[in-house]
């Protein structure tokens, strides 16, 4: 089954109060306790976003997020009583999208929900297909020559991003706007992407046939429309 949203937070009554506030504003979302319930659920389901929380009885959100960006890369929004800034930093250097406190208010988190289903999902096509590339929407997983392929958070966005508007030239200020929300983005980190994402996804990364740069305006993804 398809969820929109997955919690995984060993409170129970919190997590309980969550999923029912959400999937009464229309986000279908499930809940696990733990780690493992988390890792079973995923052998059956699927989800586009992840509510994670850093404490996790004997294991821990960390290493669980770190699990989880081998196999997907749907966004993953740390949820924790925890208000250090070292753990906020971790969270988000090993693949968290964003680090919420609780308590939390509920109204304040759904609208934080919606806004990141509404980002990120895809509501008219499923997947991006050719002979080469295979970009599933769903899962966030992308496959090259079928094997599954590792691209952080941010790589995948960028991606999408691009796919979303195959065959148009994209400014590098519209990519550090949109994709970074940051106008301040410098050329040389997005370029450190652009040539990660070709090193990945291109049979011949010196001579690209996806990710098309145009002189002296930005980047385009030559392919199907999206």
């Amino acid at each position: 089954m398809k969820y929109d949203c997955l919690i995984v937070d060993d409170e129970k009554l919190l997590a309980d109060s969550t999923r029912e506030y959400l999937n009464l504003f229309e986000v279908n979302t499930a809940v696990v306790y733990d780690a493992q319930s988390c890792r079973d659920f995923f052998k059956q389901h699927s989800t586009q976003l992840i509510l994670l929380d850093i404490n996790l009885g004997n294991s821990s959100g960390f290493a669980l997020c770190k699990e989880l960006r081998t196999i997907t890369q749907v966004p993953i929004i740390f949820i924790s009583a925890r208000t250090s800034d070292d753990d906020q930093v971790i969270a988000l250097n090993i693949g968290g999208d964003d680090y919420i406190q609780k308590p939390y208010s509920l109204s304040v988190l759904s609208a934080k929900v919606k806004a990141v289903l509404k980002r990120y999902g895809k509501s008219q096509e499923n997947a991006y297909r050719d002979e080469h590339l295979h970009v599933d929407f769903t899962t966030h997983q992308v496959y090259v020559e079928n094997q599954l392929q590792h691209l952080t958070a941010l790589e995948y966005r960028l991606l999408v991003y691009l796919m979303e508007r195959a065959n148009q030239p994209i400014t590098k200020q519209e990519l550090f706007e949109q994709v970074w929300k940051d106008k301040y983005t410098t050329d040389g980190t997005l370029n450190v992407h652009i040539r990660k994402l070709r090193q990945v996804i291109e049979k011949d990364p010196s001579h690209p046939k996806y990710i098309i740069t145009k002189w002296g305006e930005g980047y385009q993804f030559s392919g199907a429309v999206l």
